[in-house]
């Protein structure tokens, strides 16, 4: 298991869906950092893509909670298992969906962005 994210590329605000809107059955993760894939929804592909994001082209995130907020958000570091592929897709205000599988639990807006 991950206990820290040392070099994180980003920090973004993550919403977590409730089990009613179809995501994690047990709520937001617990563990140390968490592991899942996610997609960068680019310019209204969702629209035009029978079975989107499910069938959309993913990347291994990193999720190490830093602040919990009172609107439901949470702050996060965020890392990736290959950053160099999520590079030109992370930037301030980039929209992400954290997916298990091909579900979408969370979504998020990138905040900050590290140089390399």
């Amino acid at each position: 298991m991950i206990e820290n994210i040392d070099v994180p590329v980003a920090t973004a605000r993550i919403r977590w869906r409730t089990a009613e809107e179809g995501g994690r059955r047990s709520g937001p993760p617990t563990a140390p950092v968490y592991a899942a894939t996610c997609v960068f929804p680019l310019g209204g592909e969702e629209a035009v893509q029978p079975g989107w994001p499910a069938t959309a082209d993913k990347l291994s995130i990193l999720l190490q909670e830093v602040e919990r907020r009172r609107d439901g958000e949470c702050l996060y570091k965020v890392g990736f298992l290959f950053p160099e592929a999520a590079r030109e897709f992370v930037h301030h205000g980039a929209r992400l969906l954290v997916t298990e599988g091909p579900k979408v639990v969370a979504s998020g807006v990138v905040e900050d962005v590290f140089a390399e």
